[in-house]
């Protein structure tokens, strides 16, 4: 078995797409409407429709989709630049900080409140 990759559910997916896209500047590989599949295997799923798919009835619910319960991780090599390109665009959870394990990153929301992690290699 091989893991491919996570499918977060979203709200919107033209404005998610746009904030992967033009936000976090990830080159999209693949737009089916539904899904969009971005370099690296991040993907992104309409959340309405993926929940018909796994479940087979309409979503009801109204809460969001990101609960705080997952972190969605990145890697950028120049972690400032990111961060200086990023920050007036984004709900910051923290700037640039150095974790106990050494490696500097920084917290925000996108737009469905999943947590985005962007971190320097290690």
């Amino acid at each position: 078995m091989k893991f491919v990759n996570p499918l977060p559910f979203v709200s919107d997916i033209a404005a998610s797409k746009a904030f992967y896209a033009d936000v976090m500047g990830l080159r999209i590989v693949e737009d089916h409407g539904d899904v969009v599949m971005f370099e690296g295997g991040f993907a992104i799923h309409a959340g309405a429709a993926l929940f018909r798919t796994v479940f087979a009835v309409d979503d009801t619910s109204t809460l969001p989709y990101g609960r705080g319960n997952l972190v969605l991780y990145f890697e950028e090599a120049d972690l400032d630049g990111a961060y200086a390109r990023m920050c007036g665009h984004v709900d910051l959870i923290h700037d640039i900080r150095q974790e106990t394990w050494g490696q500097r990153v920084f917290r925000f929301y996108d737009p469905d409140r999943h947590i985005v992690e962007v971190g320097e290699p290690q």
